[in-house]
């Protein structure tokens, strides 16, 4: 790098130029490769919740790259959790690209998982062949794959008859995040309790949880939801079957109605899939799982948060 970077936590002043760096790295991003630059709307306001909810959920975790003046071009959010260390948003403004930005504040979250003794998991972009060299060559391995679907669901509802198992779903409570974390671990290996109470107690942001029960009262599906004016997201979620996916996805979808979002679904699940594509889902873009040591047996149908990067 022909100038000096430091790589430092997130602070109290960095709300705004965070939220200005990642509306602007995405618009160039999605506009210069895939002509959707317009998906993430003309204003960063939106983008202000993701430096609040990371630093509410995890002060200080947040890697941000600063030039010797100041200016913040790069940003990496990353949580550590009870079985691993999840990456979110990885960003780096337009001009910064080729200066090894990126890659200094992934390793620096993998040195902190590595002390940790824990694998690292992220989501990423399949279009994005950078960001994906990227993670590859510091040893993440791709796993399941998630179509990105955009839906703009009717001011009166999505016309489709209520599906099955729609009356198993309910609002969360707290008392259900230790049974939702302990249901994701037997579907998925890992276990993040503190996300799920965080979004139940719904103090930073506008959050939701449903949850879907079985005819004997166990867990076998969640899904959370952000229901923010300014920025709608679906994710993440689980559901042992895609009955109750179709069921958990539909009630989400029903909470937003007038709005228009990209939610993200496996691939895997065809049936489901399908039922988007009948309510007026199309897709924009593909997902892949990674992870430094993916889980052996993970099972059930999974809805992850959508998480754009443009490192």
């Amino acid at each position: 790098m022909s100038e000096h970077i430091a790589f430092t936590a997130l602070t109290a002043s960095d709300r705004e130029p965070i939220a200005r760096l990642l509306h602007g790295a995405l618009v160039h991003w999605y506009e210069s490769r895939l002509g959707q630059g317009s998906r993430f709307g003309d204003s960063h306001e939106p983008f202000t919740l993701f430096p609040d909810v990371y630093e509410a959920l995890d002060p200080g975790e947040c890697v941000t790259a600063r030039t010797a003046s100041g200016e913040i071009v790069g940003v990496c959010f990353s949580h550590e959790r009870e079985t691993h260390v999840s990456v979110g948003i990885v960003a780096t403004s337009p001009d910064a690209g080729g200066r090894g930005i990126a890659k200094k504040m992934m390793s620096l979250v993998l040195d902190k998982a590595k002390r940790l003794g824990k694998p690292a998991r992220l989501v990423s972009s399949l279009l994005n062949l950078d960001s994906f060299s990227l993670y590859t060559r510091l040893g993440f391995v791709p796993g399941a794959m998630f179509q990105d679907l955009l839906i703009t669901v009717p001011e009166t509802g999505l016309a489709a008859t209520a599906p099955a198992g729609i009356e198993r779903v309910r609002d969360a409570v707290l008392a259900d995040a230790p049974r939702i974390s302990d249901f994701e671990h037997a579907q998925q290996g890992i276990r993040r309790e503190k996300d799920f109470a965080f979004f139940i107690r719904n103090e930073v942001g506008t959050w939701r949880v449903l949850v879907s029960e079985a005819s004997d009262g166990s867990v076998n599906g969640f899904l959370a939801m952000s229901t923010h004016p300014s920025f709608t997201m679906i994710g993440p979620g689980v559901a042992i079957d895609e009955t109750t996916a179709v069921a958990l996805l539909w009630r989400a979808l029903d909470c937003l109605r007038g709005q228009t979002l990209v939610f993200l679904a496996s691939c895997a699940a065809s049936a489901l899939v399908r039922t988007t594509y009948s309510w007026g889902a199309r897709n924009v873009e593909l997902h892949v799982a990674q992870s430094t040591a993916p889980v052996a047996g993970a099972k059930g149908i999974v809805f992850p948060t959508f998480m754009p990067e443009t490192a």
